[in-house]
């Protein structure tokens, strides 16, 4: 049985709405909201429409290049990361069978990121920043995902490929 930390980590659903997208998407996002280091660095997740975003407005405190005010390139590695394993979760709970249902929970507490690879396509520069996530592969021990990050204007600012374990 996982505790109380894990139960909100995981979304602190029920079998019973494992397979509602629009639900799982909804708590996934309060979990991740909840972060102290997403809201450290005032980022969040939203649903939007049929689909999560992480978003983040430019601070201060997030810039890295200070000569040009661009977004830093880790704060930038870090949401796609964060997007591509909340895809990573969804995913497990939309094709978690509800007798597996504690199964299914323990792999995504113990989600973790085996590999990313991010391209940093243009300076991070814009008022907020938006990122998604696809996942490209599941497999039985790990989860193969692509994420984007454009800005307010709609630039692709970097992608990544990431790959989690579970």
């Amino acid at each position: 049985m996982l505790n109380s930390q894990q139960q909100q980590w995981t979304a602190n659903l029920n079998p019973e709405h494992q397979h509602d997208a629009q639900l799982v998407f909804e708590h996934l996002c309060v979990a991740f909201n909840m972060s102290p280091f997403f809201q450290h660095n005032n980022m969040s997740m939203r649903v939007n429409g049929d689909h999560i975003e992480g978003y983040i407005e430019m601070q201060p405190h997030l810039i890295g290049n200070v000569e040009y005010q661009i977004l830093h390139g880790g704060v930038a590695a870090t949401i796609l990361d964060t997007m591509g394993g909340a895809m990573a979760m969804s995913e497990l709970y939309k094709r978690g069978k509800p007798e597996d249902f504690e199964l299914t929970l323990k792999k995504i507490a113990h989600l973790a990121t085996l590999d990313i690879r991010i391209d940093y396509l243009k300076p991070g520069r814009g008022k907020h920043f938006i990122t998604h996530a696809e996942v490209l592969r599941m497999g039985s021990k790990s989860c193969v995902t692509r994420m984007s990050l454009v800005n307010d204007e709609n630039v692709q600012i970097a992608v990544g490929i990431a790959s989690y374990s579970y």
